[in-house]
C-alpha cells in the first residue's frame, strides 16, 4: 500500500496516510481536524548504474542451470581433435 503525504490547510501540519491507490481519501489533520491537501513528494527509490536486467541478479536455480549448461557444452579440445581426425579418415576410405 502506498504512503501519501498530506498537509493541513489550517495549521500546515504535514502527515502521512497509508491507503489504496483507488481509495478516495478525504484526509483530516490529526492535530486540528482541518481539511488537508495531498502533496507530491519525492521518492526514496533511486536506480543507479548501468541498469537492472534479468541476468544481473539471477536466482539460485537459474545459476545452477546456467552452470550445468556450460559444463555440458564444454568438451575437451583433445576429444574434438580426435573426432575430426576420425571423420577425415572415414572420408578418405
Amino acid at each position: 500500500m502506498p504512503i501519501y503525504e498530506y498537509q493541513c490547510r489550517k495549521c500546515n501540519e504535514v502527515f502521512e496516510i497509508f491507503h489504496k491507490i483507488d481509495e478516495d481519501c478525504n484526509a483530516a489533520c490529526p492535530k486540528c481536524l482541518g481539511p488537508a491537501k495531498k502533496l507530491i513528494s519525492a521518492t526514496s527509490f533511486i536506480l543507479k548504474g548501468s541498469g537492472f536486467y534479468v541476468n544481473d541478479y539471477p536466482s539460485q536455480s537459474r545459476k545452477e542451470a546456467s552452470k550445468s549448461e556450460k559444463e555440458s557444452s564444454e568438451t575437451p579440445k583433445s576429444l574434438k581433435a580426435e573426432d575430426k581426425t576420425a571423420e577425415k579418415k572415414a572420408d578418405i576410405k
